[in-house]
C-alpha cells in the first residue's frame, strides 16, 4: 500500500512516485474496477482526452492496448495541454445542500492545508448557512484529506456565516479565520439597494493548525468604526489573507459605499471599493485601511510585489480586472487602473492571486529530466505515453455526498529549468474563469512584471467545465524541486456550484502551458519536450 493510504473517512491524493516505480497492483486493480467512478464526465469536457470506451474499439486485440489495460485511463493526445488531476473535496448533496466560496491556506512547515467553504441550503447567497473545513496533510507531493467538519464556533446567533478568509501569523502559528455574519436571509443585493448593512465582521482563531477553534469575535465596531455607517454592506475576501515581511497581517475586503440617497433615503446609489484590514500586533487588534479611491473594485486579493508595494487585484463591473498599489502596506491605496489582459465574465467573478519569488536563471537542473504527462511516473509499455488509471479520475465521491472525493491529486516535484532573467523579484499567479459570457474554464495566468497591467500571459486552462470562485496557495518547494502551487475552485459539469475541487501543479508546468511563457531549454540548448505519443 502507498504511504499515503487513506484512513476510513479520509480522501487520499497519493504522492508522486519516483520514475520506474510501478503503482502497487492492488491499488491499481481497485482503480481499474471503479468504472462507474472514473471520470467519464472528464472525457466529455476535456478535448485532449478520450475515454477508455473509445479506445477499446481500436485496442480490443489484447496486449497493452486491450480494454483490460486501458480501462479507466485517458490517452494524452498530441498537442493537447496538460491538465492537473483534481480531487473533489466538497460536493453538492441530493438534498440541495451546496458548497460555495472556497478558501485555501497552507500552513508551514509540515505543511498543513486548510480548505474552507460555505455550506448553503441552495446556491443562493441568501441561503448560506455555516462554514466548513477539510484539513489536508501534504507529504512527498500528495495530500491526505480528513473528513468534512462544521466550524460550529464560526457563527453569530441569528446570522449566517459567509466569505471565509484565513490568514496565519508565522511568529505565533495562530490561524485567523475572518468571515462575515449576515443577519437572517438578507441578500447582498438588498443591502446594496436599500443602503442598510446587515453584515458583521467576525473572526475565530486556531493555535493548532485548524484542529480546534475558539469562539467568534465580533470586530465590527472595533475595526470599522464610524465609517461603516456610510456603507451599504461589506465583506472580506473571499480567499486567503497574507503576512508581509514586516509582520503585518492583511485581510482583503470590499465595501459598497453609499454615495447618495434618494426618495427620502429609500433608494441609495452605491459604488464598490476594495480595501484591506490589517494588524501589526500579531492579531490582537485590527484596523481598517483606506479604500481604493477611483475605479469600482470589489472582491479582491493581495500580494507583496516589487519589494515595497502591496498589490491588490479586484473584481470589477468594468469589463476587466482592476489593480491598485499601496506604498504603505495597505494603510491606503493609490488610484486603480484597469487590467485589459484580464477580462471579466459578463457579471464579473471573484479571482485569486498569489505572489512568489521569481526563479533564478542559474538554478541547477538534472541532465536528463523526466518528461511526464499529468501524474505519470513512468510510461507503460506500448507505443504511447498515457496516465495511470487512478490519475485522471475527476469525479470520485466519498462515502457520503458532500464529504469529499476519493480522487487523486499530484504535485510533480520536477527540477526547474533555466528561464529568462526575472523582470521582478516577485511573480504573480492568477486564477479566474476564462469564459467572457459565462463562468467557464478555470484558467491560470502568470505575470513576471506585476506592476505592468499588460504583463499577464494568456491562460493555461486547468479545467474545461463550468468554473467559478477559486483560491490559490503556494506550497513551497523541496531540495532540487520546482515550486508548487495548489488551487481550490468551484467546478461542475452543468453548473459551477456542483463541486469544489482541489488540484496541484508546479511552476514548470505553468511555464510550459501558459501562452507567451519563456522557452524551456536544457543544457543542450534544445527545447524541453512534452510528453507525447510516438
Amino acid at each position: 500500500m502507498s504511504s499515503c493510504a487513506a484512513l476510513p473517512g479520509d480522501t487520499c491524493s497519493p504522492h508522486l512516485l519516483p520514475p520506474g516505480h510501478n503503482w502497487p497492483l492492488r491499488r491499481q486493480e481497485a482503480a481499474l474496477e471503479a468504472e462507474s467512478v472514473v471520470g467519464s464526465t472528464e472525457a466529455s469536457v476535456l478535448p485532449g482526452w478520450r475515454s477508455w470506451r473509445q479506445r477499446t474499439q481500436v485496442g480490443a486485440g489484447g496486449g497493452c492496448n486491450s480494454p483490460r489495460h486501458l480501462r479507466g485511463q485517458f490517452l494524452f493526445i498530441m498537442g493537447s495541454p496538460r491538465v492537473p488531476a483534481r480531487t473533489v473535496l466538497f460536493r453538492r448533496e441530493r438534498t440541495g445542500l451546496t458548497y460555495r466560496v472556497p478558501a485555501l491556506l497552507c500552513i508551514p512547515p509540515r505543511p498543513t492545508l486548510l480548505a474552507f467553504a460555505e455550506q448553503r441550503q441552495s446556491p443562493d447567497d441568501a441561503h448560506a448557512h455555516r462554514l466548513v473545513l477539510r484539513r489536508g496533510a501534504l507529504a512527498a507531493g500528495g495530500v491526505r484529506w480528513g473528513a468534512l467538519r462544521v466550524l460550529a464556533t464560526a457563527a453569530l446567533e441569528e446570522h449566517r456565516s459567509m466569505n471565509p478568509c484565513p490568514v496565519t501569523d508565522a511568529g505565533s502559528g495562530t490561524v485567523f479565520l475572518f468571515f462575515i455574519a449576515v443577519l437572517g436571509h438578507t441578500p447582498e443585493a438588498v443591502q446594496i439597494a436599500t443602503g442598510r448593512n446587515a453584515a458583521r465582521l467576525c473572526c475565530v482563531t486556531s493555535h493548532d493548525a485548524g484542529l480546534t477553534w475558539g469562539g467568534a469575535r465580533d470586530l465590527t465596531e472595533e475595526t470599522l468604526g464610524a465609517q461603516a455607517q456610510d456603507w451599504a454592506t461589506f465583506a472580506v475576501g473571499p480567499g486567503h489573507g497574507i503576512q508581509l515581511p514586516s509582520g503585518r497581517l492583511l485581510v482583503p475586503a470590499y465595501t459598497y459605499r453609499v454615495d447618495r440617497r434618494e426618495c427620502f433615503g429609500k433608494i441609495c446609489r452605491t459604488s464598490p471599493h476594495s480595501f484591506a484590514i490589517y494588524s501589526d500586533d500579531q492579531g490582537r487588534t485590527w484596523h481598517c485601511g483606506g479604500l481604493v479611491p477611483n475605479l469600482r473594485s470589489g472582491e479582491c486579493q493581495l500580494a507583496a510585489v516589487g519589494g515595497s508595494f502591496l498589490y491588490c487585484n479586484a473584481r470589477s463591473p468594468l469589463g476587466s480586472r482592476v489593480q491598485s498599489l499601496s506604498a504603505d502596506e495597505g494603510t491606503s491605496f493609490l488610484p486603480a487602473e484597469l487590467v485589459p489582459t484580464l477580462a471579466e465574465t459578463a457579471r464579473g467573478c471573484q479571482g485569486s492571486i498569489v505572489g512568489f519569488p521569481a526563479p533564478t536563471p542559474s538554478r541547477e537542473e538534472e541532465p536528463n529530466p523526466p518528461h511526464l504527462c499529468p501524474g505519470v511516473q513512468d510510461p507503460l509499455s506500448g507505443p504511447f505515453c498515457h496516465p495511470q488509471p487512478w490519475e485522471n479520475s475527476q469525479e470520485q465521491p466519498g462515502p457520503e455526498p458532500g464529504l469529499g472525493g476519493d480522487g487523486e491529486a499530484y504535485t510533480p516535484m520536477l527540477p526547474l529549468p533555466s528561464v529568462a532573467p526575472a523582470q521582478s523579484p516577485t511573480w504573480l499567479l492568477y486564477s479566474h474563469p476564462v469564459g467572457h459570457r459565462a463562468r467557464l474554464r478555470m484558467g491560470i495566468y502568470l505575470s513576471r512584471s506585476p506592476l505592468d497591467p499588460h504583463s499577464w500571459t494568456e491562460p493555461w486552462v486547468i479545467y474545461e467545465g463550468p468554473s467559478g470562485y477559486s483560491d490559490l496557495a503556494t506550497l513551497g518547494s523541496g531540495p532540487g524541486a520546482a515550486l508548487a502551487f495548489a488551487c481550490l475552485f468551484e467546478s461542475g459539469v452543468r453548473a459551477s456550484y456542483e463541486d469544489i475541487s482541489f488540484c496541484m501543479f508546479s511552476l514548470r508546468e505553468v511555464l510550459e502551458n501558459v501562452s507567451g511563457g519563456p522557452e524551456m531549454l536544457h543544457r543542450s540548448g534544445k527545447p524541453w519536450e512534452h510528453c507525447r505519443p510516438s
